[in-house]
């Protein structure tokens, strides 16, 4: 099963990119953009048109949070899951203030998330991308 949802992946580590990528691509999602720099991952918004948006927490620069706030404020409006090798609390706290930035949150996942839990979190994506149809993003897919 091949989907067209849209999916962006940020994270400074470019092994758990490389990890992440192949678990989409055994699922079935083909359409992924990687990022490990939350700049690039920005400017990757209004281009790619991602529908769904798969952030670690942690990285330098740009922290998770930070990055958020950022897509927030350019109002993107895909679906978000957070990772982070954080304990749960963290998760959960991070989790809350993305929901009060408006942005839809479908979890927040420790790493390594378990193949079965991506699985489930790319459903509700796709029912979620299903609900609230969008264009095309400009610029094509790199």
């Amino acid at each position: 099963m091949t989907t067209a949802l849209r999916i962006l992946l940020l994270d400074d580590d470019t092994f758990m990119l490389e990890l992440l990528t192949e678990m989409l691509h055994g699922l079935g999602y083909d359409n992924v953009r990687a990022e490990s720099d939350a700049r690039r991952a920005l400017a990757a918004l209004p281009e790619f048109g991602p529908d769904l948006l798969i952030c670690d927490l942690s990285m330098p620069d740009m922290d998770g949070i930070e990055y958020l706030r950022a897509a927030a404020e350019a109002r993107f409006d895909g679906s978000v899951v957070l990772l982070s090798g954080m304990d749960s609390g963290i998760l959960r706290a991070a989790e809350t203030l993305a929901m009060a930035q408006g942005l839809t949150i479908l979890g927040a996942c420790s790493k390594p998330v378990p193949r079965t839990a991506l699985a489930d979190l790319l459903a509700q994506a796709w029912q979620q991308r299903q609900a609230r149809p969008r264009p095309p993003a400009h610029g094509g897919v790199k």
